[in-house]
């Protein structure tokens, strides 16, 4: 039996990866933020379990105080992780500046998970991170020194992409700073979820025909926790069970180190201004 984190797991491909591995027996750590949807999503997930009870807990990944007491709540209950499946995320329709003073897209998708791992590090040893990343990486110029955006020039599309090549530099930074874990990003394709804010692009994301179904990314973010780690390649990117180059302006290891320190200092940055 393995201990598998899985964060966003109330709906979409982190419900669908969270009820297969309870059906396997692991003992599943559920995190979700919206409480109705996590309620309902814990029904399911205790319906498919053959193992232990799953854990739950909710957190609003735009809230790193609230990741803290994530990790605080893991690390006490459980002496080791197995897999932490690093999957909420959320492309907003208006831009918004966090408690912590960061823009909201960013400190959700990339700055919550970034410090989420660092926090569950020791408990990770001999373990792997899975990060749910996206081919709409390609689609926007990395610069990871900026976690708080200029208003006036914001756009819900700009951000999400930004955030999304952030996963995939942390993801390859993580393997060489941390070889005693394996860590992994992936696409999990264009998935048919509620994860959008913002009327048009939710019902676009919830109802379009041509968009993957959240079972079918549910199943590659389970292969990617479970598959033996001599199958797995740690600090890449896969498109479904391959591996796949990210854009090429992604290779960069400097660039990688950059946004580690720039991640860092604005954890540590929003702990003093949260405290």
């Amino acid at each position: 039996m393995r201990t598998i984190v899985v964060t966003g797991a109330s709906s979409g491909l982190g419900l669908a990866a969270a009820e297969r591995l309870a059906a396997r027996g692991d003992q599943v750590v559920v995190v979700g933020r919206d409480p109705g949807r996590l309620g309902a999503a814990m029904a399911r997930i205790r319906a498919a379990a053959t193992g232990p009870e799953p854990d739950e807990f909710r957190a609003d990944f735009t809230s790193l105080d609230q990741v803290r007491r994530l990790a605080d709540h893991v690390l006490a209950a459980y002496p080791a992780v197995d897999v932490l499946a690093n999957n909420a995320g959320a492309m907003l329709g208006a831009y918004r500046r966090t408690e912590d003073g960061l823009e909201a897209t960013m400190a959700g998708n990339h700055l919550a998970p970034f410090l989420l791992t660092g926090l569950l590090r020791d408990a990770l040893r001999g373990g792997r991170v899975v990060n749910t990343a996206s081919q709409a990486h390609r689609r926007r110029r990395p610069g990871p020194e900026d976690f708080t955006w200029d208003p006036a020039a914001w756009h819900g599309w700009p951000a999400y992409c930004h955030s999304k090549a952030a996963n995939i530099l942390f993801t390859a930074e993580a393997a060489r700073r941390w070889p005693d874990i394996l860590s992994v990003a992936f696409h999990p394709g264009v998935v048919r979820t509620n994860f959008a804010t913002g009327t048009a692009v939710r019902v676009l994301w919830a109802r379009n025909p041509l968009l993957t179904g959240s079972r079918k990314a549910g199943d590659l973010l389970t292969w990617l926790a479970t598959a033996p780690a001599e199958e797995l390649r740690s600090g890449a990117y896969y498109v479904g069970r391959k591996v796949a180059r990210p854009d090429s302006r992604l290779a960069d290891p400097a660039l990688a180190a950059r946004l580690w320190d720039a991640s860092e200092e604005a954890v540590h940055a929003g702990r003093e201004t949260a405290g």
